[in-house]
Parts: C-alpha cells; structure tokens; sequence
C-alpha cells in the first residue's frame, strides 16, 4: 500500500536535463545539491569566490533544485493523489514528442541570472501551456496568502487573469522558459556572478536545446527542498 503523502505536500512538473549530462552536472555543482541524489557540495563549481557568499546568493535555486518550470508547484486536489499524478504524467509523456529550442545563454532577468533560449522558442512555449492545461485537475486552489504574495509583485491584466485560472500568473504568453541559477542579487553582486558564470556556460550555447521528458518534483514540508523523484520520457525516448 503507497503511504499517505503529508497534506503540506507539493509537487511541481519541471524539465531538468538529463542526469548524465554536462548541464544537470555542472547545475549540481554550481547550486550545491543534486536534487535527483540528494548529494550536497560546497556550492560554486569551484569559483573563485567567498563560499559562505555563494551558498548566500544560490540559496534560492538550490532549494528548487536545477529545473526550468512547466507548471510550478501545487497541493493536490481534494480527490486527487499522488499515485493517479504519475499516472497522468506517463501518459502525457507518452502522447508527447521531443521538442526543440534555441541553445541556452546566461541572461539577467530582472534580479537574478539564468539560462535561456538564445532566441524564439514556440515549440517550448507550447509544450509549457500543455503541461498547465492537461494536468491542471490535479491542482488545488492556491491559499489566499500565496495569492497575496503574487499580487504584491504587481501583474498585468493577463497575469491576474492567468493568476485567477491557473493559479499561477507567469503561464501561456507570460511564459518564459529559464533555468535559474541564481537568487535575487544587488547589481555589484550580479556582475560579479556574471563574470564567474560566462565561462562555465559558455559549451552549453554551443548545441540546440532539446526537451525530451518531464520531472517530477515533490515537497514534504515548505522548509523542505524539492526532489526529483521521476522522469517521465516522451514518445520515442527513454527516461533517463
């Protein structure tokens, strides 16, 4: 019989590279935490740099693990669990193809850096909305406290919308696919990072970007990191 998943539970659907590449090795490294082993490291990738200051200005991603969002993290419904979820994500993945993108290249978006398609990339975008829509049943409704939090950023009309049906503001065309690989930093501090990062990046421009499974994050408690706990390969693949 699978045990009862605690009721502060939550889970998100995420890409993460694949386990045996140079990415998800060198986002290990760099956040800390390899979220699918739970093995820990001094974080840094062995940069040149303050250790107690890089755990600091990592905290953030490291406790989401490596990961681009598809549909960010969510209680379950009432009526729904954890079993019937991975059930629905293998026959998602199964229905779906790889899709392709632009190679990744380090950008700041807003306060923090991270990896993102070098250009245009619909087919990712699509696949991102898909995720939303088809696995939304199993999604609760966000608590009014989280809802607040979201709001206090400021939205666009769209956002509060999205906010309102998806429970989350930054989907469909607010979507924006990116790998975060730092928390929310001072100027000074991102141009420090930026310098320590562009070459440790710099290989994974050099190949188009392919998504090719899901993963499956979960949270015990909210002082909990995230887990990967499942990969679920599309069509014509298999799961790492």
């Amino acid at each position: 019989m699978t045990a009862r998943p605690p009721a502060a539970a939550r889970y998100a659907i995420y890409w993460a590279p694949p386990a045996d590449g140079a990415l998800w090795r060198f986002g290990a490294r760099w956040l800390g935490r390899d979220a699918e082993t739970g093995a820990e490291t001094p974080p840094g990738d062995g940069a040149a740099a303050d250790p107690d200051w890089l755990r600091a200005a990592t905290a953030d991603p490291r406790h989401y693990g490596l990961h681009a969002t598809l549909k960010p993290p969510f209680r379950l419904a009432a009526g729904r669990d954890r079993d019937a979820l991975i059930a629905a994500l293998a026959a998602f993945a199964a229905g779906a193809a790889p899709v392709a993108g632009p190679a990744l290249v380090l950008r700041r978006l807003g306060r923090f850096l991270a990896l993102v398609p070098g250009g245009p990339a619909p087919a990712i975008q699509a696949l991102a909305a898909s995720v939303v829509a088809q696995l939304d049943a199993f999604r609760a409704p966000p608590p009014p406290e989280e809802l607040a939090k979201r709001r206090a950023h400021g939205l666009t009309p769209d956002q509060e919308q999205y906010l309102q049906r998806w429970g989350y503001p930054y989907v469909m065309d607010a979507f924006r696919f990116h790998v975060t690989l730092t928390g929310s930093l001072d100027p000074d501090a991102l141009t420090r990072l930026e310098a320590l990062l562009a070459p440790r990046v710099a290989d994974f421009a050099a190949a188009p970007l392919t998504l090719a499974e899901l993963a499956l994050f979960e949270q015990d408690a909210p002082e909990r990191p995230f887990r990967l706990t499942g990969r679920f390969g599309f069509a014509g693949t298999r799961p790492a």
